[in-house]
C-alpha cells in the first residue's frame, strides 16, 4: 500500500512538472494579419499581426527574435492593453511578461511595427495551461495604407522625435484602424507600408502597393506568396495618396504629380482587391496629412476613381468616401500622434459603423 501511494505521489509530482514547463511552438499559434510559416516558427510580418492564447499563472515567456536591430511586441491581458515585449535580434532570447495574477488570462500578442523593418519570429511561449486560441468569430476590416495607417511616427513615449530610430515611434495598436475596429468588435488586418503610394512612393518609383499587396512581407520580387482566401474581409478601406502628392527630400529628382496616372492606378487596385475580395465593400480614405491646394486636388482625384469603379462594377455596391477634416498633427515628422489617431478614430467610427452595417 505504502509503495503504492509513494508511485501515485511521484506521478502527481511528474504531472505538476510537466503543466509547468508547458509550452506553444510558433508553429502552433493562429496569427491574425500578414504572417509567414517556417518549420516550427512564425514570422510576424504586417503591422498589428496577432496571437493569442490563454493561460494560468502570473506569467508567460516568449522567445522570440528580430531579423531588424530590435523590435516591439504589444500585448493585451484580459482585453486590457498592459505594456510592450522589446524584442531583440539575438536567436531565441527569453521576454518574461508577468500578469500580476494567477489567471486564468486571455492574452493577445501584437507587433507594433510593420513588415519593412523585417519579420518578428516567434520560436515558443512556456508557461501555464496554454492554449492557443482562434480569432473569435467577427466582421472584418482591412485596412491598406501607407504610414499614417501603420501608425508610424505617433509614439514618442520611449524615445523624443528625432531620437531612436524610425520604428522606436510606431505603434500599431493605438492606430485608427485598430481603434476603430475594437469599438466595433470587428476582426482588422493592417495591410500598410510606411512611405508607399499608388503610383508612387514617399522619395521613389515603387514599389508601390499594388506591387507589394500580394506578397506576404510586402516586398517586392518575394517568393512569399500571400494566400487571399486566408481572410474574408466583409469591409476593405484604402488610404493612398499622401506619399503620390509628396514632393520628396527635396534633393532626388521628382516629377509633378499627375492626376490620370494617379487615378488609373488606383482604379486598377481597386479592381484587384475586387478580385479577391468581390463581396467586399470599398471605402476611400483621403489624408489627415495633406493640407491646402493638395488636400483639394486629393480628394477631387478620389471622386474621380469613385465615379469611375462605380460605373465598372454597376451590380457592385457604390465605393464609400471619407474625406478627414483637416489636422495639424502631433507625432513626430508631421504624422498623427496616438493622441490624433483617438481623434481619427472618433471621426471613422460613424462611417465604419455604417458600412458594417449596410454590408450584412
Amino acid at each position: 500500500m505504502l509503495y503504492r501511494l509513494l508511485f501515485i505521489l511521484i506521478l502527481v509530482i511528474q504531472t505538476a512538472s510537466a503543466r509547468s514547463q508547458e509550452q506553444l511552438h510558433g508553429s502552433a499559434l493562429h496569427p491574425f494579419g500578414r504572417y509567414w510559416r517556417t518549420g516550427d516558427q512564425l514570422e510576424l510580418t504586417g503591422p498589428a499581426s496577432h496571437f493569442g492564447f490563454r493561460m494560468t499563472g502570473t506569467e508567460f515567456k516568449l522567445y522570440a527574435f528580430s531579423r531588424g536591430t530590435h523590435d516591439y511586441l504589444q500585448v493585451e491581458v484580459d482585453g486590457e492593453y498592459r505594456g510592450e515585449l522589446i524584442i531583440q535580434d539575438s536567436v531565441h532570447a527569453a521576454n518574461t511578461f508577468r500578469t500580476g495574477s494567477p489567471g486564468p488570462h486571455t492574452i493577445w500578442v501584437y507587433r507594433e511595427t510593420e513588415a519593412i523593418a523585417g519579420p518578428v519570429i516567434i520560436q515558443t511561449i512556456t508557461g501555464t495551461g496554454l492554449h492557443a486560441l482562434q480569432r473569435p468569430d467577427a466582421p472584418l476590416i482591412e485596412f491598406i495604407g501607407n504610414s499614417i495607417t501603420c501608425g508610424a511616427a505617433a509614439d514618442s513615449s520611449k524615445y523624443p522625435c528625432r531620437s531612436g530610430g524610425y520604428f522606436d515611434h510606431s505603434n500599431a495598436y493605438y492606430a485608427y484602424g485598430p481603434r476603430v475596429a475594437r469599438a466595433l468588435k470587428a476582426n482588422y488586418i493592417l495591410s500598410s507600408v510606411s512611405g508607399i503610394g499608388i503610383y508612387r512612393n514617399w522619395n521613389s518609383d515603387g514599389p508601390t502597393m499594388p506591387q507589394v499587396y500580394a506578397s506576404a512581407d510586402f516586398r517586392d520580387n518575394t517568393d512569399r506568396p500571400w494566400d487571399f482566401t486566408a481572410y474574408h474581409p466583409r469591409v476593405v478601406s484604402i488610404a493612398l495618396g499622401t506619399n503620390d502628392l509628396s514632393h520628396g527630400d527635396g534633393h532626388t529628382p521628382r516629377q509633378p504629380f499627375d492626376s490620370n496616372t494617379f487615378i488609373n492606378a488606383y482604379v486598377k487596385f481597386i479592381g484587384v482587391v475586387k478580385s479577391h475580395y468581390p463581396h467586399a465593400r470599398i471605402a476611400l480614405l483621403s489624408s489627415p496629412m495633406v493640407r491646402d491646394n493638395d488636400r483639394i486636388l486629393l480628394q477631387s482625384c478620389l471622386s474621380s476613381v469613385k465615379s469611375r469603379v462605380d460605373a465598372l462594377y454597376p451590380l457592385d455596391k457604390p465605393v464609400a468616401l471619407h474625406f478627414f477634416k483637416p489636422m495639424v498633427a502631433g507625432g513626430c515628422g508631421g504624422h498623427p500622434s496616438v493622441e490624433d489617431h483617438g481623434l481619427l478614430a472618433g471621426e471613422l467610427l460613424p462611417f465604419f459603423r455604417g458600412l458594417l452595417r449596410s454590408s450584412e
